[in-house]
C-alpha cells in the first residue's frame, strides 16, 4: 500500500502534452506537467523518456482506483542562480567589490 508523502520508484509508460504516466507496482500514476519544474516546461522529454525508471514523491493516493499523483520536481530540483559563481577570494571587502560585476554578468547572460 502506497502512502501520501512516500518516495517511490516508477517506470515512465507514456508521455502526453499534459504529463507523464508512470507504473508503480500495482498503481498507475500521473506526473502532471506542473510537477516537473517550478519553471516553464516546454517539453516533458527534457526531463524523462518512456521506459525510464524515476524516483518520485507521492502527492495523492486514490486507493479505490489504484491511482497516484506524483511529483518529479520535489526530488529532482535544480535550484539557485543560473550562472557560474565567480572565483574570488571570500571576504567582506572582496565580496563588496565583486558583487556589482557578478550581477552585471548575470543580467547580460539573461539577455542572451
Amino acid at each position: 500500500m502506497v502512502k501520501k508523502g512516500e518516495i517511490v520508484y516508477g517506470k515512465i509508460t507514456n508521455i502526453l502534452g499534459y504529463g507523464a504516466f508512470v507504473s508503480v507496482g500495482d498503481y498507475d500514476g500521473l506526473i502532471h506537467i506542473s510537477e516537473f519544474s517550478d519553471n516553464f516546461v516546454r517539453d516533458i522529454h527534457d526531463f524523462v523518456n518512456v521506459g525510464q525508471q524515476v524516483k518520485l514523491k507521492v502527492i495523492e493516493v486514490d486507493e479505490k482506483n489504484k491511482r497516484l499523483r506524483l511529483s518529479y520536481k520535489t526530488l529532482n530540483k535544480n535550484r539557485g542562480v543560473k550562472g557560474e559563481i565567480p572565483k574570488y577570494r571570500i571576504g567582506f571587502a572582496t565580496l563588496k567589490k565583486a558583487l556589482p560585476l557578478f550581477i552585471q554578468e548575470q543580467l547580460e547572460g539573461e539577455k542572451q
